[in-house]
């Protein structure tokens, strides 16, 4: 274990608040989301998205991947917990994954497809 401040219950369902990462939750001692998306290749994408936030971080999500569907799964495992690490990465993943073009924006409106997208 290191000396990595982890965080409890409470205190880590406060920050994913604070992060803006209302679609995460808390379970089983990880943070955790599901991503659908539009089909196999959108799946693989996004899949390689997290791939590259993680290595960048050196922070690597357990994933679960099937047709049309993502699960990432964060924790620092050296900690023994969640900590700001795993909010970090979480924003980020968040970021990338979501990232639409602005109006306005030269590529704008982007893919017209749902492509990835929030849903429980």
């Amino acid at each position: 274990m290191s000396d990595t401040k982890t965080y409890t219950d409470d205190e880590v369902r406060a920050k994913l608040l604070e992060h803006g990462l209302a679609d995460w939750h808390l379970e089983d001692g990880w943070l955790r989301r599901k991503y659908n998306t539009d089909g196999w290749p959108q799946t693989l994408m996004a899949v390689n998205a997290v791939g590259f936030v993680c290595e960048a971080a050196y922070h690597h999500a357990d994933l679960a991947v099937t047709w049309g569907k993502l699960w990432v799964k964060l924790k620092t495992h050296s900690a023994g917990g969640i900590t700001d690490k795993d909010f970090e990465v979480a924003r980020r993943i968040e970021d990338v994954v979501l990232w639409r073009p602005p109006a306005g924006a030269a590529c704008a409106p982007g893919n017209p497809k749902p492509f990835v997208f929030s849903k429980s």
